[in-house]
């Protein structure tokens, strides 16, 4: 093991990359965060820099030194997670292939159909235990295997996010076993599968898939070129992470033997999950994610909501909008300080709200890349404090139906994201689960999941389990028991939830061919130029 007393941990999500300090026990040091931006068409296209992108991570590394006095001399290890999904091609020489098709990312919604018509989706599934969408590296290559092909001939190979960063750092082309195993793979071998890929009709592009690294036994060392622009030591021992999904719910407390608990995490997307042995996984529903953990044997079984605050963020767009047009301009981030008094001021179950706002549709607990957000139930006397308050359910009844799709309710739900910090939100999951939660009083879950798997991989500790007792458990905090009033109210709402999700199907399909119809119907077309809207920022990771 070496001298060092720190391991940093990195997180590049989707709207910010940050650079975390911790002791070899735990303990969080200090932070250093960047901006990150993307790009979107009206198409649908979301896209990213590469090269950007591996500049703001050595800066958020290089920020990190900025506020540790000798970091360089005192880091142990680095390990890095980042946004899952999606795909970065990177070409000769390692230079990239055009920007990064993100996880936000529309434009395979029409392949994502005719793949899930296909008679052989069901033995993608059976392997990855995961259902295909238009998040999805399997999904979108694909896509552009039909309409845009010589953008994958130009290519070497095709990476995650995390892994062009650990590229960067290492000089090593590789990928991990959580994203690997769910896109191509089988999560019970972690390995790909030949039958997988043969599914989604892409073997022969196998040759652009990376070698599957286990990041909590193996590590490379930082190359002099990532030394230089980082300020940390040529030869630090660097950690490839797990997909930050997983690694978030690992530093939040997914897995630490409780019977019946869960995790959710409540960012721009909403995931929930729940840690079982790979041999108990329940493939009754061709929907959600298994990933594995970071731990032998071990799996997540996981439903991702494709947006969960980005629903509020609309919500207080349009608010600040409108005060903005009268003269009276807001912040959005000021608004949000206002969302608890809001939820005070509005009755309970009044409107159902489908939060699907996302312009890729949902993923969980169906996948169907036409559905979008509605309000059902509006009257006139109906406020602003009203809409609000039935996003935030919609939230919550969107957490049930995930959680319902994968078996039993939570007997206990461990949150994290920023939204844990609003009380009227944590009743509103609380009640809607009707189990009790706990926030973690971890700060950077994502980064300290990551950096786990580097205490582990350099003999701080003997094995992941030994290294959750002392990282994760005691930071977890007081069970708040749900609102028995509550707990009836959205218990007796939920069935009308799930329903209207059912039949509106068609009413979604048929507004996607109208929207199709007013756009130029080819939205295949290769990124390789700049997208032509600006640049938008998504709130937290995906």
């Amino acid at each position: 093991m070496s001298d060092g007393d720190i391991i940093i941990g990195i997180d590049a999500g989707t709207s910010v990359i940050k650079a975390v300090a911790f002791t070899l026990s735990g303990a969080q040091i200090a932070a250093a965060a960047v901006p990150n931006r993307y790009a979107t068409t009206a198409e649908g296209a979301a896209t990213q820099d590469l090269r950007q992108t591996w500049d703001d991570c050595a800066r958020a590394l290089r920020g990190l030194g900025d506020r540790i006095k000798d970091l360089a001399a005192r880091t142990a290890a680095l390990a890095v997670t980042a946004q899952g999904d999606g795909t970065w091609l990177v070409g000769a020489d390692n230079a990239p292939v055009g920007d990064a098709w993100l996880w936000l990312d529309a434009r395979a919604a029409g392949t994502t159909r005719q793949l899930s018509a296909s008679p052989q989706i069901r033995a993608h599934f059976h392997a990855t235990g995961t259902a295909i969408n238009t998040c999805q590296m399997s999904a979108q290559m694909a896509h552009m295997d039909r309409h845009c092909p010589a953008r994958l001939d130009r290519a070497e190979v095709a990476l995650h996010c995390k892994d062009w960063l650990y590229l960067n750092l290492t000089g090593i082309r590789a990928t991990d076993p959580s994203e690997a195993s769910f896109t191509f793979g089988d999560f019970r071998t972690r390995t790909y599968s030949e039958i997988a890929i043969e599914a989604i009709g892409l073997t022969h592009r196998r040759r652009l898939m990376p070698e599957i690294l286990e990041g909590t036994e193996r590590t490379h060392p930082l190359t002099a070129a990532a030394a230089e622009a980082t300020g940390l030591r040529t030869g630090t021992p660097v950690c490839l992470g797990y997909v930050d999904m997983v690694m978030t719910a690992l530093g939040a407390g997914v897995h630490t033997g409780t019977p019946g608990a869960a995790c959710s995490t409540i960012g721009s997307t909403g995931v929930h999950m729940r840690a079982v042995r790979d041999t108990a996984v329940r493939l009754d529903r061709s929907s959600g994610y298994v990933i594995c953990l970071p731990a032998p044997g071990m799996v997540t079984q996981v439903q991702t909501n494709m947006a969960a605050t980005l629903n509020i963020d609309w919500a207080l767009r349009v608010a600040a909008d409108l005060m903005a047009d009268l003269g009276q301009p807001q912040d959005t981030a000021d608004l949000v300080a206002r969302i608890d008094g809001w939820m005070a001021r509005s009755a309970p179950g009044q409107i159902l709200y489908q939060p699907y706002i996302s312009e890729a549709g949902e993923r969980g607990p169906m996948v169907n890349p036409d559905a979008r957000a509605g309000f059902i139930g509006l009257s006139a006397h109906h406020r602003f404090p009203d809409l609000i308050r039935a996003v935030v359910e919609g939230l919550g009844l969107a957490a049930r139906d995930c959680y319902g799709a994968m078996g039993e309710l939570p007997q206990e739900l461990r949150l994290t994201g920023g939204a844990a910090r609003s009380q009227a939100l944590r009743q509103v999951l609380a009640a809607a689960v009707g189990a009790p939660v706990r926030v973690s009083a971890r700060e950077e879950a994502g980064a300290a999941g990551a950096a786990m798997m580097a205490a582990v991989a350099i003999g701080a500790y003997p094995d992941m389990d030994a290294c959750i007792a002392e990282w994760v458990t005691p930071l977890l905090g007081t069970a708040e028991a749900p609102d028995p009033a509550l707990t009836r109210t959205y218990g007796a709402l939920f069935p009308a939830f799930a329903q209207a999700r059912d039949r509106l199907e068609p009413v979604w399909e048929q507004l996607a061919q109208a929207r199709a119809a007013a756009r130029d119907p080819d939205p295949a077309t290769d990124d390789t130029t700049p997208a032509a809207a600006g640049p938008r920022a998504a709130q937290g990771g995906h």
